[in-house]
């Protein structure tokens, strides 16, 4: 690129210029080769006192509401470049509660991703104090399926966080691009993040964020669960006495007792935002839906799931029943580990029985309504033509069928 690197004048340059042109090739804005001709245009023009910016403006390259975003982002990359050991390269992404970048580490000749809290949050205690133990949680975690936490720190009033960098695109991005996943695909990307989150449980962190954006996949189909923000020892009492009563997490995903607010999270709740994933992944829609975030996450609290394969085609029964067994309005009737997860995903794969998911008959409710229709007949004193109560039907009846449905459960067993 033509851009010099002198300061104190557009005309020749500036670092200013160099950032705005920058990230108008990296935008998208304009192809590098209008920018260039941009600057040479400035400086053998006959007024060579107007800014680079102007110029490009005028040339109709960019406009001034344009220039204005990019004016801001150009000033948070000013503060990034000063990290000492590391060289920014490009945005990687931007979010409310963060920036992220691309660098090198030059000490080790690295690519790194830096994660930078905004300005607006650098006199927020609250905010700081979240930032660093998301970083602290990052670093307890060693698996292949985590990303991993390099280092944290401050520059002036800017907070940074440096970590593993994953070249490739979210499951967000992959839905977006196929509309939904294939069975296998799904359950396989799947079974690595419930690895991720068996380590992460095993010590002592749940991750209470667990949704599409939140997952890698590298070019390899390496799976990496990211973004730690939400992070929790579960050992935490104070932490979680503090947020009683508080929602954290994301609507679309988000487990019961976490809407709830609930101080005893364990496993179960990572396992219902993974569950809420896999729909997401097999059917190209949300479990529930709303007109806004409090819609929603009252959907989860009370309204029926309805079944991923009555919602999309091509979903095998007993990854179904994964879905459903992961997504239990109860935390006691979900998967309570992400070892027994792991299992039922490796039958699904495998096109196995299950060991815990199963639609199986309600033997409890058919008692139940056996022992209420013979209740009700007792006390109506009822009897069919041969004197014999209906009670007693009813009973023997219920009694069959009970047999042979546990036979046929022990066969297929």
């Amino acid at each position: 690129m033509s851009l010099g690197n002198e300061s104190g004048g557009s005309r020749g340059g500036s670092s200013s210029d160099s950032l705005i042109g920058r990230l108008v090739v990296e935008r998208g804005l304009a192809p590098q080769a209008e920018v260039d001709a941009a600057f040479a245009a400035m400086r053998t023009g006959t007024d060579q006192q107007r800014a680079f910016v102007d110029v490009l403006v005028e040339a109709q390259i960019i406009t001034r509401r344009q220039l204005s975003r990019l004016r801001t982002e150009a000033e948070g990359d000013r503060t990034v470049l000063r990290i000492p050991g590391y060289q920014i390269m490009r945005k990687l992404g931007a979010g409310a509660m963060a920036s992220v970048y691309l660098a090198k580490q030059t000490s080790l000749d690295r690519l790194v991703a830096i994660k930078i809290l905004p300005r607006r949050y650098s006199s927020d205690t609250a905010f700081i104090e979240r930032f660093y133990k998301e970083g602290r949680a990052a670093a307890k975690l060693s698996d292949p399926n985590i990303v991993g936490a390099f280092d944290v720190g401050q520059v002036g009033d800017q907070h940074y966080f440096v970590m593993e960098y994953v070249e490739g695109e979210t499951v967000y991005d992959r839905i977006t691009r196929f509309k939904k996943l294939k069975d296998r695909d799904a359950l396989v990307i799947t079974r690595q993040v419930a690895s991720a989150l068996k380590h992460a449980h095993a010590r002592g962190f749940i991750h209470r964020d667990i949704k599409p954006k939140n997952i890698m996949i590298t070019k390899s189909n390496v799976v990496k669960l990211a973004d730690l923000g939400l992070a929790r020892a579960i050992a935490d009492k104070k932490s979680a006495e503090a947020e009683r009563n508080k929602a954290f997490g994301t609507p679309y995903y988000i487990s019961p007792e976490q809407i709830r607010g609930s101080v005893d999270l364990g496993p179960p709740a990572d396992i219902y935002g993974l569950g809420a994933t896999l729909f997401h992944m097999l059917t190209g829609r949300v479990p529930f839906e709303g007109k806004d975030p409090t819609e929603v996450m009252q959907r989860h609290l009370r309204q029926e799931l309805t079944p991923p394969d009555q919602v999309a085609s091509g979903i095998s029964q007993g990854t179904a029943e994964i879905v459903e067994m992961m997504m239990m309005k109860a935390p006691r009737d979900r998967y309570q580990t992400a070892d027994e997860l792991l299992e039922d995903l490796d039958l699904a794969i495998a096109g196995e029985p299950l060991r815990y998911a199963s639609r199986g008959v309600d033997l409890a409710g058919i008692a139940t309504d056996v022992e209420g229709t013979a209740e009700s007949e007792v006390q109506s004193g009822a009897r069919d033509k041969h004197g014999i109560p209906p009670v007693a039907i009813a009973a023997i009846v219920g009694l069959a069928c009970v047999c042979v449905l546990l036979a046929l459960l022990l066969a297929l067993k």
